[in-house]
């Protein structure tokens, strides 16, 4: 087995553990911090590698995700709750004090005052705090397409409710599924194209409710396509990059600085495709980077764990990244579902 579930989830918090200390930087700024980006090190302080509210999130979604599925099937009904009380429980931490996005806090703080989720949901909202969070989605066993999408869209809704927020988060954890599941990366684009069109009209509401009414779109299918076609622009700017990738130069210049859910995952997408035989490359240049670099690379460590599994990553890092003990329980438990596995 080589541990796909275990690999991504490790991939995403050494990411972001890489992307920490150089968010908010410029070039200039991370070259004279950290030298050649190829000589990066994981930064560890008090024998930890610290992670920020990407993983704090992602591993609030896991467990929610793991308690709604332990009776069985997922559905809206069933997910909605576990994973309402992970992010209010992850609002309320002590250790929230990693520079948490506005959306995230202010979504999460209404739903802890109750009712239903879509009032807290805000539509206007498209940031990576959508979709940096969303890989468990693509690693939970048992789910179908149809409740892989729903669960993906509707854990991007709890906080962030703009459609291209929906249609970047079900993209990504497309992503994540595929390369767990045996996609090569030459594969990749082509197959995440077909799923955008697939899915460009498909409006969940079983899983989104009224959402979409209370958008100003004509009606709910404009709403969902508006978020796909934001979606596909972004598999242009990274199908063009690919063309003639340059590794040494800002990766925020392929699809965009990833403060925005569609660029997060298309800039995270590029530096996988670039270096897909080299993970540790995959983060390093992901965190390097003028954008939301955290956010960049726990998106491309998850990708290139997924499909290199748990041996991607080197020992060392393995030991130092914070939560390392959630996040190979979780791994562990469901790195089952990979063919051949138990």
């Amino acid at each position: 087995m080589k541990r796909a579930a275990t690999g991504a989830l490790l991939g995403g918090a050494i990411g972001d553990a890489m992307g920490f200390p150089t968010e908010f930087s410029t070039m200039a700024m991370i070259a004279a911090k950290c030298g050649p980006w190829r000589e990066m090190p994981l930064p560890v302080s008090s024998g930890l590698a610290y992670v920020t509210d990407d993983t704090q999130m992602t591993l609030a979604l896991a467990e929610g995700l793991a308690e709604a599925t332990a009776g069985g099937g997922l559905t809206a009904a069933r997910m909605e709750p576990p994973v309402r009380a992970r992010f209010v429980e992850w609002y309320l931490s002590p250790d929230n004090n990693r520079a948490p996005g506005a959306t995230c806090l202010r979504a999460c703080a209404a739903l802890r005052r109750g009712g239903a989720w879509q009032d807290a949901s805000d539509l206007g909202s498209k940031g990576c705090g959508a979709n940096m969070r969303v890989a468990p989605v693509g690693l939970v066993p048992g789910l179908d397409g149809q409740q892989r999408s729903g669960a993906a869209q509707l854990q991007s809704a709890l906080t962030h409710g703009h459609p291209t927020a929906l249609a970047a988060s079900d993209l990504t954890a497309h992503t994540v599924r595929l390369l767990a599941t045996g996609t090569a990366p030459g594969r990749l684009l082509p197959a995440l194209r077909e799923h955008a069109h697939a899915n460009r009209l498909r409006h969940r509401a079983d899983w989104l409710g009224d959402l979409a009414d209370r958008a100003h779109d004509p009606d709910a299918v404009s709403f969902t396509a508006r978020g796909w076609d934001e979606c596909l622009a972004v598999l242009d700017r990274v199908e063009h990059a690919l063309r003639s990738p340059d590794p040494e130069a800002d990766p925020c210049t392929a699809a965009g600085a990833g403060w925005i859910a569609e660029e997060a995952f298309g800039t995270a997408l590029f530096c996988f495709l670039m270096l897909p035989d080299d993970p540790p490359a995959v983060v390093r240049r992901a965190a390097y980077s003028s954008g939301d670099s955290d956010s960049l690379a726990a998106l491309a460590g998850t990708f290139a764990g997924a499909h290199h599994g748990a041996a991607a990553w080197p020992a060392e890092w393995v030991d130092a990244v914070e939560y390392r003990d959630r996040l190979l329980e979780l791994g562990s438990a469901w790195d089952v579902d990979e063919p051949g596995g138990s």
